[in-house]
């Protein structure tokens, strides 16, 4: 508003000075004052002019009038928003005073129970420092009291030892020392007498016995000797057989050497071909996976893989049948299923060359006989023996030594006390504490060492291939390792959803790498890894 009234009083004054500007320009038109009483076309032409330049004045007033009414316009627009601004400004002051105000009661209520707490525990202190003081009082007052209580004890054991000296004439370390010899010298003459007595009767008989029994034993148990071979040999029905094994561009023989883990050997010997591996049960399996494919005819890598199944499943048969058969022969019966599984688990298990369920049958076998002729439970000492070697059946699965696992299997599924302690004690890791756990490592030495019972090349040679199968086994993504070509070449299997090309690259750097620091072999090992997408759809 103010600034409206500064534009008029500006329109006032521009008015009134072009009022003064006409009355000018007439006198100077006319060159005097004007005599009293001009003429009336003088007056008209005065008033014209002057008429014209009260027009141009309004005119110039009007438009200085609108701009001031529009500047003022904007005044009161920026006003009203500045005012708006500043409202809203104050708003946010406040919710935020609001804010600092709650935290700030929030922080002094969240003191106030602190010093509360702090007040309290001091308080708890206070009285344990005060308990703790007293009962360090009482304590003091107690051993006062027992320290007099000694010394009077001690005062009246003096006296007693002094009366009984005057008594006997002797001192009481001399009376001791005197009774202590004489005892001493006899025990020792009668302890010598007696130990040598039995120590001559006890060596002359235990020798004797012993030879005995394990002659005996060693005598009565006839057993074959150890050929373990690395190939099995399959008869076919023609040369032209050997063709379809390998299938076009070899893709029957990839496909079932990557599905066995077995190599698969196709040479010029007539109607044969070799399967090479250095696990048995593996190689068991994929010979009868190959002796399905021939007798069906139809070879391809979905029939190869049907085949496979179904012979893991008639070896898994045959281990439990071996299992059962082993219990018949030795006369042994109420035995958990699981173990009857895991002993003829061993039926394809070698070690050192000699098969590990014929050496726990043998070792039952030396047991009972060696059991019989000390009249001990016979059953039982077999019942050892046969089940010392058990934990060998998981040693590729769990860690630690196979007698603690053993032990801890035949643990879990009932077995008795002493047949455990026999397991685990039979290498010694563990005390021997009983008679049965002694004969179950004289039977086990007795089949170990036996002439052609072992050979320490094969089980060398098992061991680096089971150990480079285990390398490539603990990287992730990895579903099977097969070593191959006599340890000469491991394939590795990953699992195509886990592992991509790049990564399958890494994992055969890194086996390869490890392979180099950990093993020690002739020549160079192949690593393989291969990774394999597939899609199956049934049309119905």
């Amino acid at each position: 508003m103010d600034t409206i009234v500064i534009v008029l009083a500006v329109a006032v004054v521009l008015l009134a000075l072009v009022m003064i500007a006409a009355l000018v320009i007439v006198m100077r038109r006319t060159g005097t004052v004007a005599p009293p009483g001009p003429s009336p076309e003088q007056i008209a032409g005065v008033k014209a002019e002057v008429n014209e330049e009260l027009e141009r004045a309004r005119r110039e007033a009007e438009e200085i009038r609108t701009k001031a009414e529009h500047d003022a316009g904007e005044i009161l627009k920026k006003s009203e928003t500045f005012a708006e601004s500043a409202a809203l400004m104050r708003k946010e002051v406040e919710e935020e005073t609001r804010i600092l105000k709650t935290e700030l009661k929030e922080l002094r209520s969240d003191l106030e129970r602190r010093e509360n707490r702090l007040a309290e525990r001091e308080q708890r202190l206070d009285e344990e420092a005060r308990r703790q003081t007293e009962r360090a009082r009482k304590l003091a007052e107690t051993e006062t009291e027992l320290a007099d209580r000694r010394e009077e004890l001690e005062r009246v054991a003096e006296r007693r030892q002094e009366i009984l000296e005057r008594v006997a004439g002797l001192t009481a370390e001399q009376a001791k020392t005197e009774l202590v010899k004489e005892i001493e010298n006899q025990a020792k003459r009668e302890a010598a007498l007696i130990v040598r007595e039995i120590e001559g009767e006890a060596r002359k008989e235990g020798e004797k016995r012993a030879c005995k029994i394990v002659t005996l034993a060693v005598q009565r148990v006839a057993t074959e000797q150890t050929a373990e071979s690395v190939v099995s040999v399959l008869h076919l029905p023609g040369d032209e057989m050997k063709g379809r094994i390998i299938g076009r561009e070899g893709r029957n023989i990839r496909a079932f050497e990557s599905t066995t883990g077995v190599n698969l050997i196709i040479d010029d010997t007539p109607e044969a071909v070799l399967l090479s591996c250095f696990d048995p049960v593996r190689r068991e399996t994929a010979r009868l996976t190959l002796e399905k494919l021939v007798l069906d005819g139809r070879i391809h890598p979905q029939r190869i893989e049907e085949a496979y199944e179904r012979s893991k499943a008639e070896v898994r048969d045959l281990c439990v049948r071996a299992g059962e058969d082993a219990l018949v022969e030795l006369g042994i019966t109420e035995m958990h299923p699981e173990l009857v599984t895991l002993l003829g688990q061993l039926r394809y298990r070698t070690s050192y060359g000699q098969n590990v369920l014929k050496h726990l049958i043998e070792s039952a076998h030396i047991a009972g006989i060696m059991a019989s002729e000390l009249r001990l439970d016979r059953d039982l000492v077999k019942r050892c023996a046969l089940l010392h070697d058990i934990g060998k059946a998981l040693t590729h699965e769990v860690e630690g030594s196979h007698a603690m696992i053993g032990a801890e299997i035949a643990r879990r599924y009932g077995e008795h006390e002493d047949v455990v302690h026999a397991i685990e004690a039979h290498h010694n890791e563990v005390e021997v504490k009983t008679v049965e756990a002694v004969l179950t490592q004289a039977a086990d030495a007795i089949s170990g060492s036996r002439p052609g019972a072992r050979r320490e090349s094969l089980e060398a040679y098992v061991k680096r291939l089971e150990r480079l199968e285990e390398i490539a086994q603990s990287y992730d993504g990895v579903d099977k390792v097969f070593a191959m070509q006599a340890g000469r070449e491991i394939r590795v299997m990953v699992r195509p959803e886990n592992v991509d090309d790049i990564q399958a690259q890494v994992i055969a750097r890194d086996v390869a790498k490890q392979v180099e620091e950990e093993l020690t072999y002739p020549g160079q090992i192949r690593i393989t890894v291969v990774r394999e997408s597939r899609a199956t759809e049934f049309a119905r």
